[in-house]
């Protein structure tokens, strides 16, 4: 249905297996029970950009404000490959509708405050957005955003559910005009 609100999600967080253990990371409430009022569209930028599962676990190495996606083990630098497959996709998102975004805590793409950054020393140097879910807030800076884990708050669960039915009416009025 064309006013069916649409959410982007982390793949992993519908039960794919796509992390690169060949895990999943489902969240029963995400799918089941907030999936019973929306449409997901998942995604997944490692499996996206071409990367296999499993693959090596990677980290965001270096400078907080500007870090590169850098395997663990063999040290290979993924930034450039997903960078560019973030911009074809962002531009497909556009052309979704959606009206918000459910991220994965913590991963190097997907985290939307939290994932870790680590310095070239290998200390950590702080934590911020993954690659991926910095794009998507760089490029939709209204669109509402959270992840599993800040959904497990009641007050921000309501809050964000309340931002993309809100989300929804004003793209479908600003459509209508």
């Amino acid at each position: 249905m064309a006013d069916d609100i649409k959410l982007g999600i982390s793949s992993c967080l519908l039960g794919n297996k796509v992390r690169y253990d060949g895990g999943h990371k489902l969240d029963p409430y995400v799918r089941d029970t907030l999936g019973e009022f929306v449409q997901w569209v998942p995604v997944c930028p490692e499996v996206g950009s071409g990367l296999p599962v499993p693959r090596e676990a990677m980290n965001l190495i270096g400078d907080p404000d500007s870090p590169q996606l850098v395997t663990i083990l063999t040290g290979i630098d993924h930034t450039e490959r997903i960078m560019r497959w973030v911009q074809e996709k962002l531009a497909e998102l556009e052309k979704e509708g959606l009206c918000g975004f459910v991220f994965k805590a913590r991963s190097p793409s997907c985290g939307v405050r939290d994932a870790r950054i680590v310095a070239p020393s290998g200390g950590v140097a702080g934590q911020g957005a993954g690659l991926f879910a910095a794009a998507v807030v760089l490029r939709f800076p209204d669109l509402p955003v959270e992840d599993e884990d800040s959904l497990k708050d009641p007050t921000i669960r309501e809050s964000f559910i309340e931002r993309t039915f809100e989300y929804q009416r004003l793209r479908i009025a600003f459509r209508e005009r």
